[in-house]
């Protein structure tokens, strides 16, 4: 399919999935006096329309058999809130009452990795059952799982990295930590917020207790002492964490605008067409600045490009995948969107070199794999990719990943690919992200499966290779459409200028 019609289909699917809303759920929040989550981050935030929101696809086309649950049942993203960016995490009270399943839990340790390796400020819009209990077994345990959300809360206090929580609904069982880790607690009226409901209490110990009393803003404002501000309703709720944001220490000034692209990011849809050669200094010239491309060895390892440039003023270095064939200087031609071992000794090299300079990077991926077959064994093909992966793996300067179109194998790897530690991970709605081409994974399985139809095996392998199926697992940030690349780029490098240097991670 066309990339300008993929994007119009998957720009559709973001507006049902924002739209998405089961009837009782929003009943229930109404009759409540509750906003649902959606319409609090508007009015948390300054501009809604700046919110960079990640992970809308998480969960996509999972967990059918509970009914579905669209954005993982948790909202969230980056966003200006009293003139400071913050991370937004907001608990969708609309499906399942808010109850956190295993994609809900890995789309809230993303926000808090990229909250914690940008040093963002982090609000937390509570209102959830608690766990999913018939799938606690994927949810309760592991070191990835639900008890990481607090342990990471614990950290970012002790890192000076402010956390508001407002309990705008129930903050129930485990999850009642959350709130308590945080600097700042808001709540409303009609909230509730205690380790054991007042059906578990009275099962437990054999007290009856309304659940006002056992856990209502009002007896933790004046009782428990775990509430710093009760507010009457939401709005009022918002608007004090509104007043709270404003004590954050401010951000830096943005940089100033250099001049637009020299093309309109609305050519990005003539240039890149499917499996059909194109220059990638031409997506580049939608993206970054006029005039501020500075290509590093042009003739040398052409399958890979590496530039310097700027995105709205803000200094960064890019590899990008070259779909082009090229002549290779040794002779013969080489294949475009695959590494060699020149292409790959150079991008070492250039990752070295941003590093000395502290510029970020960004990698955009086309990518086939490595060149395979005698020659390229012998040129040393894998040793120049292991020094490759070793410059991605212990560069210190902040990185993004964005999938143009393929990102197949060890390519994924070697350009910076989930494994390797981007910052943000974003795609175009085209991309194609598997261990191989669809052909070259049948024509495999077929080995090992005489009797496998090559057209089943095919078709399997195409819907695991599309890109929301990544999306789902949380393999990508978000799904981007071409012409909004400059942009949101920008909006994520704004955010990856409060990272510190040499950047660091939660282990």
């Amino acid at each position: 399919m066309p990339l300008r019609e993929e994007t119009v289909k998957m720009l559709e699917e973001e507006n049902r999935l924002k739209g998405a809303g089961a009837a009782k759920g929003i009943e229930r929040q109404k009759r409540l006096n509750r906003l649902t989550a959606r319409e609090r981050i508007r009015r948390l935030l300054d501009d809604p329309q700046d919110f960079l929101e990640l992970g809308i696809f998480r969960a996509f086309g999972m967990y059918e058999e509970w009914g579905g649950l669209p954005a993982a049942g948790v909202i969230t993203g980056i966003g200006r809130v009293s003139r400071r960016l913050c991370m937004i995490v907001a608990n969708d009270a609309l499906f399942k009452a808010g109850a956190m399943f295993p994609q809900s839990i890995k789309k809230v340790l993303r926000a808090q990795k990229i909250a914690w390796e940008c040093r963002l400020p982090v609000i937390y819009l509570v209102d959830s059952s608690g766990v999913f209990l018939p799938l606690q077994e994927e949810i309760f345990p592991d070191e990835d799982d639900f008890g990481r959300i607090f342990r990471n809360n614990a950290l970012f206090k002790a890192a000076g990295i402010p956390q508001i929580a407002a309990i705008l609904g129930n903050c129930i069982a485990g999850g009642a930590y959350l709130p308590l880790l945080c600097d700042t607690v808001v709540m409303t009226e009609g909230s509730g917020l205690y380790l054991a409901g007042p059906a578990l209490v009275k099962a437990a110990i054999g007290h009856e207790v309304e659940g006002d009393d056992l856990g209502g803003a009002r007896m933790h404002a004046a009782l428990s002492g775990s509430v710093d501000f009760y507010e009457r309703d939401d709005r009022a709720a918002i608007e004090k964490v509104r007043a709270l944001s404003a004590l954050f220490p401010e951000d830096p000034l943005a940089p100033i605008a250099l001049p637009l692209p020299e093309e309109s990011g609305e050519t990005l849809y003539d240039i890149v067409k499917e499996e059909e050669p194109y220059d990638i200094r031409n997506v580049l010239l939608s993206i970054v600045d006029r005039g501020s491309l500075l290509e590093a060895q042009p003739l040398y390892g052409k399958t890979l490009l590496t530039a310097f440039a700027s995105i709205g003023g803000i200094p960064l270095g890019i590899v990008a995948s070259q779909r082009l064939l090229s002549e290779s200087e040794r002779g013969g031609v080489e294949i475009g969107g695959v590494i060699y071992k020149e292409s790959a000794d150079k991008a070492a090299h250039f990752i070295l070199e941003c590093n000395q300079l502290k510029r970020p990077l960004l990698f955009l991926q086309d990518v086939m794999g490595f060149m395979v077959g005698k020659e390229a064994e012998a040129s040393g093909i894998i040793r120049a990719g292991a020094k490759l992966i070793e410059a991605i793996s212990s560069s210190k300067v902040p990185k993004m990943t964005l999938i143009l179109g393929n990102s197949f194998g060890a390519g994924h790897y070697a350009l910076s690919g989930k494994a390797f530690d981007p910052c943000f991970l974003f795609a175009w709605p085209n991309a194609k992200y598997a261990v191989m081409g669809k052909n070259q994974a049948a024509d495999t399985m077929q080995m090992v499966d005489k009797e496998a139809s090559r057209s089943a095996l095919i078709k399997e392998y195409e819907s695991k290779m599309e890109i929301r199926y990544a999306a789902a697992r949380g393999w990508v940030d978000a799904i981007i459409a071409p012409h909004k690349t400059r942009e949101i780029l920008y909006q994520a490098l704004l955010t990856l200028s409060k990272a510190p240097f040499p950047l660091f991670r939660i282990p």
